[in-house]
């Protein structure tokens, strides 16, 4: 049982009405009449709200038994009245330490046998877990002098996976043809592609080139030839996990948003048929899964991603130049999700990318620094911010050389935002496969 702000006034009122008495004594009858009633009041208000032993009842339910890294994960807190008046309820959910909120506090007011729900969203910024705790609830009538506190047994452990919810946000979109929506580019064939599929009637804006003139001589109309995608390339992310993966942009470090583009992509490519595949590194190889189209492949990246963490040692690509050449031995598209802020630290590992690049196609993904921009689009109001406003644009061009030293080696490049890698990466991917390069 809690007193509420409301008895402490009246109980103030009443002390008052006691002081002013030594100055107007009929107060006193007046102070001695409130007190009384302020008891027998409070007594009626414990009565009632502890004569109903099962009063209300609160439930705390989530539509996965996970957490999705990044997004906007949904919660429901379902109560339900049973008393037989209405009531004010507080409900103060125990969230995880991770999120830092001190006030999660909702004030609902219910009507007799009356059911109501109560969403919200968390999002958290890190992989890991996160235990919730009880649901508390303080309970008032309308008198409200006292409170009934109930605690519900609410407490579980949800882990936080890399970005399931966009995953199969995106993979929605693969099915319904709808990847232009996000931001996905519709890319015209270049040339053909050389694994044949079918055989169809010529219709106008056909390749005349892919005339079958057999089929057409034996059905007495124009056929043509149609063509596909070639399927079952391996398709492998490799993910450097090295100390330059911390650097944190809305919350998510560049670690976590490579993990989230890196599980959209090898979802998007399992669906057109390519097998997925998996290599995250530092100073030595973390963790390696070959690239498969079996049924629990993707769940089988996620598992393999789940706890992956930076150190703080410099990546050592020697080491996984060694690894891909003893494992890897067919042509691959290998999706490098890196970072270089310098020319030097480029150039440094540059021998070792040129030389996945003999074998496989590579594709290097580096991020563009939007808080360098922000400070380079503000107006420089004193020499100070001269000065940090030309250091600011003398990385901007290294990160500009950086890319076309890349391009110039005809190292195929992606040079973008981290809120936008996803759909910037699928791009590329699709990019590749229409131009038939892998």
């Amino acid at each position: 049982m809690f007193f509420t702000k409301r008895l402490y006034v009246s109980f103030g009122i009443v002390v008052l009405c006691f002081v002013f008495a030594f100055i107007y004594p009929w107060i006193h009858l007046v102070g001695l009449l409130l007190l009384w009633t302020l008891i027998l009041l409070l007594l009626a208000d414990i009565v009632i709200l502890f004569a109903n032993k099962k009063g209300i009842e609160v439930h705390r339910k989530t539509k996965y038994q996970k957490l999705s890294n990044g997004d906007d994960n949904d919660f429901l807190i379902s109560i339900q009245n049973y008393y037989s008046f209405p009531v004010q309820v507080k409900i103060l959910d125990e969230i995880p330490i991770q999120f830092q909120k001190r006030d999660f506090v909702f004030s609902r007011k219910l009507k007799i046998q009356e059911i109501q729900e109560i969403t919200y969203k968390l999002r958290p910024v890190s992989r890991g877990e996160y235990h919730f705790g009880n649901s508390i609830a303080f309970v008032s009538n309308i008198i409200g002098l006292a409170e009934r506190r109930y605690i519900f047994q609410n407490s579980e452990m949800l882990p936080s996976y890399p970005s399931f919810l966009k995953l199969r946000q995106y993979e929605l979109m693969a099915f319904t043809d709808r990847l232009t929506d996000v931001g996905i580019k519709k890319l015209r064939k270049i040339g053909l592609s050389s694994e044949f599929d079918n055989i169809k009637e010529y219709v106008i804006g056909n390749d005349v080139r892919t005339i079958n003139w057999k089929a057409t001589a034996r059905k007495n109309q124009l056929m043509v030839n149609h063509f596909r995608d070639e399927r079952a390339q391996q398709v492998y992310s490799i993910i450097d996990m090295g100390r330059i993966m911390k650097m944190p942009f809305e919350e998510l470090s560049l670690l976590d948003y490579s993990i989230n583009a890196s599980l959209v992509l090898s979802h998007i490519s399992f669906i057109k048929q390519d097998k997925p595949g998996l290599i995250t590194f530092s100073n030595t190889i973390q963790n390696s899964v070959a690239a498969d189209r079996k049924g629990n492949q993707l769940f089988r990246l996620q598992e393999a991603l789940y706890n992956a963490k930076t150190g703080f040692q410099e990546s050592n690509y020697e080491v996984l130049l060694n690894h891909i050449r003893t494992k890897i031995t067919q042509r691959s598209l290998l999706l490098l999700f890196t970072n270089f802020e310098t020319l030097s630290g480029l150039k440094r590992q540059l021998k070792y990318i040129r030389q996945l690049a003999k074998h496989h196609l590579v594709v290097v993904i580096i991020f563009e620094n939007t808080e360098l921009h922000n400070l380079l689009n503000t107006k420089a109001t004193n020499t100070s911010e001269i000065y940090s406003q030309t250091i600011a644009k003398k990385f901007d061009y290294e990160k500009m050389q950086i890319t076309y030293e890349l391009q110039k080696l005809g190292i195929q490049c992606v040079y973008t935002k981290p809120q936008q890698l996803t759909v910037n990466t699928l791009n590329k991917y699709l990019e590749l496969k229409s131009r038939g390069l892998i």
